[in-house]
């Protein structure tokens, strides 16, 4: 079924790409293709076309900047829904909105340029604010939950606002992640001068400059209440272990690094780090990426 004719003749407002391939759009670098893609501009737009995908028996997944995600192989029969145009930003007394598209980077500058901080343990951290705000990416001295006050999503084709307390935030977790679409986020913002702004900018970009290079998804697994996935993972051996061309990090073993591999391979060595840490210390990991399709 050519997705792309039947979406372009029932939108043809909304960009459509035939024949989308994950690998050059996701941070592990592999997976396969999709139908189609398309790229609403705005939450009407994002609502009418979520409302015709699933009154068409269409599958459809969603995808931000890419990262924390590791696609299938293969060809997938679906759309991906992309927020690439909805990058509105705008601020009006301590509060500040983000499109779902906007990337971390641009929400960082535009927080800085008025006085606003808080947003400084995202520096650095590949993400969109759709994604990040899902996700409730962060790190130990701040997350998404501890800014957001009120969402705007598509629940059931529908527009909804969500307050902070309906979004459901907990570790690297929400309910954006149970099929509900993020279209913008409203952040609280704490005023600040740009030169301590800058300063723990800077402190938060030299902390991650020592994260391995290369392809990966960023960290494979939640931390564990009180320990640290990665030192536990090193604890099991399983640093430089390998399948196929996928790699545990010899340098930070929350880390899969992809040297060539398929979806597969990485999905198998998943399997393994989980497997042997749960047989040597009897803790299951997390898993902190998703899954697309």
């Amino acid at each position: 079924m050519d997705f792309c004719a039947i979406l372009q003749e029932r939108f043809p407002q909304i960009p459509c790409e035939r024949d989308f391939p994950f690998a050059k759009h996701t941070t592990i670098g592999c997976g396969g293709i999709a139908a189609a893609a398309v790229c609403p501009s705005c939450v009407e737009e994002l609502a009418a076309l979520l409302s015709f995908l699933k009154t068409e028996n269409i599958s459809y997944c969603f995808l931000g900047a890419g990262a924390n995600v590791l696609p299938a192989d293969g060809y997938w029969e679906g759309a991906v829904v992309r927020f690439c145009r909805m990058k509105a930003l705008f601020s009006a007394d301590d509060s500040i909105y983000a499109g779902a598209g906007v990337t971390g980077g641009a929400l960082l500058r535009f927080a800085r340029e008025r006085g606003f901080g808080g947003f400084e343990p995202f520096a650095g951290i590949p993400m969109t604010v759709g994604g990040g705000c899902a996700m409730n990416a962060g790190i130990r001295d701040g997350h998404f939950s501890d800014l957001v006050t009120r969402v705007v999503g598509v629940e059931a084709g529908r527009i909804r606002i969500f307050t902070e307390k309906e979004c459901g935030f907990s570790e690297k977790d929400s309910v954006f992640l149970r099929g509900v679409a993020i279209a913008g986020v409203y952040f609280r913002g704490d005023r600040c001068a740009q030169e301590q702004i800058d300063r723990r900018t800077e402190t938060f970009l030299l902390r991650r400059s020592h994260l391995p290079n290369g392809r990966s998804m960023g960290c494979t697994f939640v931390n564990p209440a009180g320990r640290s996935a990665g030192e536990l993972i090193e604890r099991c051996g399983l640093k430089g272990v390998s399948i196929g061309n996928a790699r545990v990090s010899n340098g930070h073993a929350n880390f899969i690094l992809n040297e060539g591999a398929s979806a597969s391979e990485v999905s198998a060595l998943i399997a393994l780090v989980k497997e042997e840490v749960k047989r040597k210390t009897g803790i299951l990991l997390r898993e902190e990426i998703r899954r697309i399709p």
